[in-house]
């Protein structure tokens, strides 16, 4: 579902990202790490299907851990159907 290659490569181990960074954008050039429209991703986080951001200043982030944790939980989801 998403790309783990991303995980361990290009993403630090700590730290914050913004929405484009978890689902992608294309026009920037930016591959998902959970490619889910930016629309099922806020419907998820308001359902808890997927982490609360968390507000710095003006922007909305998400906690790394938060997705990676994410990441790991649907990869035991899948290997165990």
């Amino acid at each position: 579902m998403f790309e783990d290659s991303i995980m361990s490569t290009t993403l630090p181990e700590f730290g914050f990202l913004r929405l484009r960074q978890i689902v992608g954008d294309r026009k920037a050039g930016i591959p998902p790490i959970f490619p889910v429209s930016a629309s099922t991703w806020w419907s998820g986080c308001a359902r808890n299907i997927y982490p609360k951001p968390v507000k710095h200043g003006g922007t909305t982030l998400w906690r790394l851990s938060d997705i990676r944790e994410l990441c790991e939980r649907i990869s035991s989801e899948k290997e165990g159907t």
